[in-house]
């Protein structure tokens, strides 16, 4: 195999706050694996808050280039077990290596990716698209941009109720919420009795990552579903998940990929808890690796692409929520030339 590496900016379409900060480009890394005429693709993108950075990425490919160019017929699964020992400290790197290797063993054996997991397409699962935190007037003006069946209100403010009541006046949509780690557990329930009301689906994250006493509490007094996101990172906090949360959103860079992802849907869904793949704000390269573990989801939020001003790959696409499949094999994500 050759490795080939990409780094871009991601430009956004509009600033993207978040109760953390607001970002208005996001750093990106492609790497590709070429096999004679086959080429697999997968995506890492920089993010302060996991302290990872693309000057990092590159660097490490570079460094462990002979590692990660071995003739190998192993599968994708066994690649990832051959990969970790040496990326294991840095699960966005190996998240990228994983897509792209997954995408080209899959193309070379003449397959699109949910076929060979043998999996078949959801008709009824649609991808939510963010509205990050912004004016309540900005915040209208972007739902009206983009009429969409599902929307995820990112959240964290002193005014959150009032935002979510003034947003449900100008759309019938479904709502998620997402505070981003920016409530207290009080706070929370409260929140979700007004939130019900005004027809909201979940709450992703409402308190900081490693409370645990307070998301136990939040479970069980909780008026609408909790799911969670920056306490779920790895696979082995699926399990902490169980009744302290009703659900998992699985982030790929997060876990380490595609194979990883694909156990803690397994576990999760083993333990009775809802399954939700949210993304990181990926180009088309990232979001078309996502769409193919929706046969196993209860939500997904793979709106990444949608967010930006210019997307620098084609493959899986969005339609009003709804998700279609690229003709290629592989995970059908392609670079635009």
């Amino acid at each position: 195999m050759k490795l080939i590496i990409r780094t871009f900016k991601l430009q956004l379409k509009h600033p993207f706050t978040i109760s953390r900060g607001t970002r208005t480009e996001i750093p990106s890394i492609i790497v590709e694996l070429q096999d004679n005429e086959f080429s697999g693709f997968g995506e890492a993108t920089a993010n302060p808050y996991y302290n990872t950075f693309v000057e990092q990425f590159e660097e490490e490919l570079i460094a462990k280039r002979k590692i990660i160019e071995i003739t190998s017929e192993k599968k994708p699964e066994e690649f990832w077990d051959y990969l970790f020992p040496y990326f294991g400290n840095n699960m966005f790197l190996l998240c990228a290596l994983d897509e792209a290797y997954t995408d080209l063993y899959t193309r070379k054996k003449g397959f699109k990716l949910y076929e060979y997991w043998n999996l078949e397409p959801k008709k009824n699962i649609q991808s939510n698209f963010t509205i990050g935190i912004d004016t309540v007037e900005n915040m209208i003006i972007k739902m009206k941009e983009m009429p969409w069946p599902i929307y995820k209100i990112k959240l964290g403010t002193k005014h959150d109720l009032k935002i979510v009541t003034e947003l449900r006046k100008h759309s019938n949509a479904i709502f998620r919420i997402d505070a981003n780690c920016g409530w207290d557990p009080t706070e929370t329930i409260n929140n979700s009795v007004a939130l019900k009301k005004l027809g909201v689906e979940f709450i992703e994250q409402p308190l900081p990552a490693n409370d645990w006493k307070g998301a136990k509490k939040v479970f069980n007094h909780s008026y609408l579903p909790i799911i969670a996101d920056e306490s779920c990172i790895i696979e082995s906090d699926v399990e902490k998940c169980y009744n302290h949360f009703h659900g998992v959103n699985v982030k790929l860079m997060k876990c380490g990929g595609l194979t990883p992802a694909k156990r803690m849907i397994t576990k999760a869904k083993s333990l009775g808890l809802k399954t939700m793949v949210g993304c990181m704000t990926e180009s088309s390269v990232g979001i078309s690796a996502i769409a193919h573990l929706t046969p196993m989801l209860d939500y997904v939020d793979m709106d990444g692409a949608l967010l930006l001003k210019t997307d620098i790959a084609s493959g899986v696409k969005l339609e009003n929520g709804n998700i279609v499949f690229s003709d290629l094999n592989g995970t059908g994500a392609i670079l635009k030339k």
